[in-house]
């Protein structure tokens, strides 16, 4: 008999070789029907698989997280079988799971299309209606290989060659096809919820390596029920609508060019919101005394190389070499250069916090394929700041940190979703012991601030451990852009000290913090987030004036001249078109407030305001419009002055 612990810390005996499956028959059919996998003792096992000893057992459903995760594994084998059934020449290679879906790379000369996707998901439906039993054999190595070398699974036979020699040989089958997998798997293709859609094509190279063949790599997304599926669709129908790219060119923000890559042109339009963004951030860091500095682009590999930054992120840094045989690097990042300022001249411990911010342009190389629009750029301004401290402020520090950065947030409209510790990195600065001080003491600082953390073990920064700040947008989608990053490190790289109360000198601390991260991929977020519909304050064109007749272009003029003195961005149209057509036009390019005169409003000094997104208007004085609209525009800090 084996001894059986349930979650909720209850025993119970069962035979040897009871698997999760009988154990959860026993207890109620229903449990049986819900449970698609089991963990025991931590690890993820088929339920078919008989317990080997005592253990701790947790039996897991689709609503699981866990759950949901096997169901893209088992959907990822059930496309690589439909697709060899119906196009045998088909060689499969890899298929795992990523963030709402799976992939599958296969190698065949003929390329898929995504007409063919069709016939491939009523295949896919076929074999779950065939409700194949899922199997796990333990292969020999040699057996293994012999036997996908012997069905034309070239890649296959390479994987498993490449596999540790410790490692377990396991196929899993179901029906006729079998493939090599570490499982578990569900226990029987018949569990798989239909909530499956394959959703596109793309190019891969075998192992990631440019070297080797490219295969042809087919997404698609599972979820536990039809109604995930349709609300995943649903999001995936609206980001598309949402795109930054998109409603860059269609809005006239910005845009982006092969002989740039990764570089953004920003048009008058989107520098305005680029600026106005930019207005905003540097009044909320005056108001919390934080000084700004502004640093030079190009500095010597010398600086970089005492730093760290050059063995970290050399690969990464545009580099030149001079006549002279200097080699100078474009910054990737501005904390070398903030502790060069900190170091001129001496500091006491009256000096501390010292706040200095810059709005640092920097570069770093990242692959073509990495690029994505304005979210992932080679070329980008942090709204960086870097807090000097003592040990004993840090607290304090991360306190005001953590409010700045929610009543910003709060301002711009988008939701603090998370806050995450990211602990040390494999590869990293310092020593164990700094680190270990390092985590501790942020996370007590953030846990005073009142932060509900969440862990994420080998995430942190180079030097130190860091709060990552994660927003929600309009339509659930969560981004990181804040952090916060505690730094014993590059303060002793680099030499940095102040002359405490006793006289000694010591070390500061360095605190590394972004509230936007980037202006470039915060304002990619925005965009989406607002659908191009900028608020009022942000918006690139504020009011248009819009005449109706010809003969109201006077007053139109004077009526614009008055509302720029108020302080808005304006545009005027004065074009021999019909209200109609110019009201479609600028709602198309989501203006705030369409001022609408004819020869009533030139007669009366009066304006027809629309705004956008409502059929309705109103009709004020211009005297009144230039003052509640003034007031509208004002960004959200100033408002509250």
């Amino acid at each position: 008999m084996i001894n059986v612990t349930f979650p909720d810390g209850t025993r119970r005996e069962y035979p040897d070789g009871s698997t999760p499956l009988t154990i959860a028959e026993s207890i109620s059919r229903s449990l049986a029907k819900r449970s698609i996998v089991a963990k025991v003792n931590g690890e993820l096992r088929d339920m078919k698989r008989p317990l080997e000893g005592d253990a701790a057992l947790e039996l897991l459903s689709a609503s699981d997280p866990e759950g949901l995760e096997l169901i893209r594994h088992d959907a990822a084998h059930i496309l690589a079988q439909a697709v060899q059934e119906l196009f045998p020449d088909a060689q499969v290679t890899i298929g795992p799971v990523i963030e709402d879906g799976f992939f599958y790379d296969f190698a065949r000369k003929t390329p898929f299309s995504t007409e063919d996707f069709e016939a491939i998901e009523a295949r896919m439906r076929e074999i779950v209606d065939k409700d194949y039993p899922i199997e796990r054999e333990v292969w020999t190595r040699q057996a293994a290989i012999d036997h996908f070398r012997s069905i034309g699974e070239a890649y296959k036979a390479e994987i498993i060659s490449d596999l540790p020699e410790s490692e377990t040989i396991t196929v899993y089958r179901q029906g006729p096809w079998a493939d090599l997998c570490r499982g578990p798997h569900l226990p029987s293709t018949g569990r798989l919820p239909k909530a499956f859609k394959l959703m596109k094509l793309a190019g891969a190279y075998w192992r990631g390596d440019h070297r080797n063949e490219m295969l042809q790599r087919m997404y698609g997304t599972a979820w536990a029920a039809e109604a995930d599926l349709a609300a995943h669709l649903k999001r995936i129908e609206e980001a598309e609508k949402r795109d930054h790219r998109k409603l860059g060119r269609e809005l006239e923000l910005f845009h982006l060019q092969e002989e740039g890559r990764g570089m953004v042109f920003w048009h008058p339009r989107g520098w305005t919101v680029y600026r106005t963004l930019e207005t905003y951030m540097r009044r909320r860091l005056e108001g919390a005394d934080y000084v700004e500095v502004k640093t030079p682009q190009v500095l010597d590999k010398a600086l970089w190389e005492a730093s760290g930054h050059w063995e970290k992120f050399g690969k990464n840094m545009f580099t030149c070499e001079t006549e002279e045989g200097e080699i100078l690097a474009v910054k990737p990042m501005n904390c070398p250069c903030h502790v060069q300022i900190f170091n001129m001249g001496q500091k006491s411990y009256r000096d501390l916090p010292l706040r200095m911010a810059e709005f640092g342009s920097c570069h770093r190389y990242e692959p073509s394929g990495g690029l994505h629009g304005i979210l992932r750029v080679r070329n980008f301004t942090q709204d960086d700041a870097h807090i000097f401290c003592r040990e004993d402020q840090i607290e304090e520090e991360t306190l005001a940190f953590c409010r700045l950065l929610r009543s910003i947030y709060e301002d711009l409209g988008v939701e603090l979703h998370s806050v995450k510790l990211a602990l040390r990195p494999d590869v990293r600065a310092g020593t164990d012991d700094t680190w270990d001080r390092a985590e501790g003491m942020l996370r007590r600082a953030a846990e005073a601030a009142g932060e509900v953390l969440e862990f994420l073990p080998g995430e942190g920064a180079f030097y130190g451990p860091k709060l990552e700040f994660h927003l929600k947008d309009a339509i659930g989608r969560t981004w990181q852009c804040g952090t916060l990053q505690l730094d014993f490190v590059l303060p002793e790289r680099l030499g940095a000290e102040y002359v405490g109360e006793d006289g000694v000198k010591h070390r500061p601390v360095m605190l590394h913090r972004a509230v936007l991260g980037t202006f470039e991929r915060f304002l990619g977020i925005l965009i989406e987030n607002f659908a191009g519909a900028f608020p009022m304050w942000l918006a690139p064109v504020q009011v248009v004036v819009a005449t109706i007749t010809e003969d109201a272009s006077g007053y139109a003029r004077e009526a614009a001249a008055a509302l720029k003195a108020a302080g808005l961005r304006v545009e005027l149209d004065l074009r021999n078109e019909k209200i109609n057509y110019k009201i479609r036009e600028h709602s198309l390019q989501k203006v705030p407030v369409i001022a609408v005169v004819g020869r009533a409003e030139a007669a009366d000094r009066r304006l027809a305001l629309r705004r956008f997104g409502s059929q309705a208007q109103s009709v004020v004085s211009l005297d009144e419009a230039a003052a509640d609209l003034a007031r509208e525009a004002l960004a959200p800090d100033l408002r509250r002055i």
